[in-house]
């Protein structure tokens, strides 16, 4: 089934204009169409990337999302020093990391320049690997729009781009150096060829499906979801032709053309899958275990993977978008069922294996966006269409009864411009209504993204209050470069503490509550950072002179949130709360809001219209017992 074209120069009640041919109406209806979603599509195009690159360099110098801070980035770099292209890394497929890579590499002028960049100028490093996803991301949007012209038409492929466009995960995730966002263009790719293969059934189609299937596992192995409509497309294809035969050759050669296709490009965009095989496989064996495991990050969500993929799908796509994709699924199931088989059912059997899975997070959504977007477009613009004609016919109507005016002419065809403009009314409304709560809460994003992380602040109150050499213990919401000397044209990594700085991510305190006589190795991971944490230690910074303890919202709200878990923890921020005078507090959330619950999405992205800049809510006590008591007090109480 293919939807009408939009008539965007039809005359009105379907009149032909005189001297004028089906043939030519037909053609300038053609070319008037294309114009209107050309310069739509460039609207989206445009509107995508300027909500993507809003607010990109937020954070900077310091990348505070510890995903990005340790993974592509880094690698891409790491590459230059090692002197190879195997990454020694596959929890992420590593398609992302040879961009980022190559990209370094042409943009500092090799190895050495990259590196050097790296070391020197962070922030201009992480701000072009960021406007590489941004960009990567807007890509995926175009061939959205293309995947939707050719399953449906140009008004559902325009929709749908529109609505990914202003998606918040999309947008947000799109803001970071992460794999997330990029892989939307390699999965959409794989869309767009699946739908030529269905449509058309050409070798190219079957080629391009292939090499974006196998680009999109190569940069995020969950995107592999989209072998799903390619497999529908190529049964859907083969079971047009002549005979079983005919059928089952089709069909395996299509499979076969397809499956080499996608093979090579994953080779290529990851060769050291082949070439360090061993180390491929155990990485990937251990991250899917990890993926399997109960939610083991302390404050995580606890209603199971469905649940949360289902609430997330209202925010991170938006309330009515995921309702139309759900109303699309079934009206497309209804009306052309082979094509009901290429988009439904990558959606459920991804929500089903990603809902049994431990560990869930609302950015795991967005390789099936591109298939929700289409669904949720393909319903809105039937249902735009279906009130619009409803309105023309109502009007016809209306204007038979009405007979002639009073110069002869039918008072129905004066009326046609009028029955136009509202038929054309009724029908942005939903398109309107669709794109409603996306553009609100990625609007919201760019402004909150393009101010001074809490973080930042804290430090330059810290810089300004804090004298260099006094003991301070930070909390692992920030980098270790965070605490340590700026020297213009030393690497920051190198550089000296401005403080001495407590080892938070070593034990200091024994499984019975005392105080460990030395560092007690290995380093605790990130996640078990509450797990070190006794009201003890409160005593022991005080008498070693750590007066100043730094403290991050997404730290302590892990504890809150789960207090069964680390009672000491819990204890330990109470009991700081008693022994420490706050000196400066820098709040992310806007004036008269409160603060917004402990979630480790909402914590992150700054969802909640209440966030009135990134960064958790940071607070700094003052120790007064033990050796603080007589140290000097600097500042006054302060807040940002």
């Amino acid at each position: 089934m293919a939807t009408a074209e939009p008539r965007a120069d039809a005359a009105p009640s379907g009149a032909r204009r005189p001297g004028s041919s089906g043939a030519d109406t037909g053609a300038r209806a053609s070319a008037g169409a294309r114009r209107w979603a050309w310069g739509g599509l460039a609207l989206v195009l445009l509107g995508g990337l300027g909500l993507r690159l809003w607010g990109v360099r937020q954070g900077l110098p310091y990348a505070y999302n510890a995903d990005e801070y340790d993974h592509f980035v880094v690698h891409a770099i790491e590459m230059f020093e090692h002197g190879t292209l195997n990454p020694h890394y596959f929890a992420n497929p590593p398609a992302f990391t040879y961009v980022l890579h190559f990209l370094f590499a042409a943009w500092y002028g090799g190895a050495h320049g990259a590196v050097r960049a790296f070391q020197l100028h962070p922030t201009a490093v992480y701000t072009l690997a960021r406007v590489a996803a941004a960009l990567l991301g807007t890509l995926a949007l175009w061939l959205l729009y293309l995947t939707g012209a050719r399953l449906f038409d140009r008004a559902v492929g325009l929709l749908a781009a529109a609505i990914e466009a202003v998606a918040f995960l999309a947008v947000f995730y799109a803001h970071l150096a992460l794999n997330d966002a990029p892989t939307l263009a390699p999965a959409t790719l794989s869309l767009l060829g699946a739908a030529g293969v269905l449509r058309k059934g050409r070798a190219r189609d079957h080629l391009l499906a292939g090499v974006g299937l196998g680009l999109a596992c190569a940069s995020k192995y969950t995107a592999g979801i989209v072998l799903v409509p390619l497999l529908a497309a190529i049964v859907a294809r083969g079971l047009e032709q002549q005979g079983a035969r005919g059928r089952i050759g089709h069909a395996l050669g299509g499979l076969a053309l397809a499956g080499a296709s996608a093979l090579a490009a994953f080779a290529i965009a990851n060769p050291y899958a082949l070439l360090d095989y061993g180390a491929f496989h155990g990485e990937l064996v251990h991250q899917s275990t990890l993926s399997a495991e109960a939610q083991g990050k302390l404050g995580a969500p606890k209603e199971g993977g469905l649940v949360y993929y289902l609430w997330s799908f209202t925010w991170g796509l938006g309330w009515l978008p995921s309702l139309a994709a759900l109303a699309g699924a079934v009206l497309v199931w209804r009306r052309e069922r082979r094509l009901g088989w290429l988009l439904v059912p990558a959606g459920v059997l991804f929500l089903a294996f990603m809902g049994t899975e431990g560990r869930y997070f609302g950015r795991w959504l967005l390789p099936i966006f591109p298939i929700a977007c289409l669904l949720a477009a393909f319903f809105v613009v039937s249902l735009a269409r279906r009130a619009a004609e409803l309105i023309e016919r109502r009007a016809e109507r209306a204007g038979g009864r009405a007979g002639n005016g009073r110069d002869g002419a039918p008072r129905g065809r004066a009326a046609g411009p009028r029955r136009g403009a509202l038929a054309r009314l009724i029908a942005a409304l939903p398109v309107a209504a669709v794109l409603a709560q996306g553009l609100l809460y990625s609007i919201h994003s760019g402004i909150v993204l393009s101010r001074a992380d809490t973080r930042n602040l804290t430090r330059a109150w810290m810089l300004a209050h804090i004298p260099r050499g006094a003991g301070i213990v930070a909390e692992p919401a920030e980098p270790e470069e965070w605490a340590r000397e700026v020297i213009a044209g030393e690497p920051t990594a190198a550089s000296p503490f401005r403080w001495r700085l407590y080892p938070a991510l070593f034990r200091r305190v024994t499984a019975a509550g005392r105080i460990a006589p030395e560092y007690l190795k290995p380093e605790v991971g990130l996640e078990d950072y509450e797990t070190t944490l006794y009201p003890a230690l409160i005593v022991f910074y005080e008498r070693e002179a750590f007066c100043w303890v730094i403290s991050a919202s997404t730290e302590s709200g892990r504890a809150f949130a789960d207090p069964r878990e680390v009672r000491n923890a819990v204890a330990y921020y109470r009991a700081l709360a008693r022994a420490g005078e706050v000196v400066y507090r820098a709040s992310p959330y806007a004036r008269g809001h409160g603060p917004v619950a402990f979630n480790f999405d909402w914590s992150f992205d700054y969802y909640p219209l209440a966030y009135d800049r990134p960064g958790p809510e940071m607070t700094i006590y003052r120790l007064r017992g033990g050796r603080c008591a007589g140290a000097s007090h600097a500042g006054a109480r302060a807040r940002g």
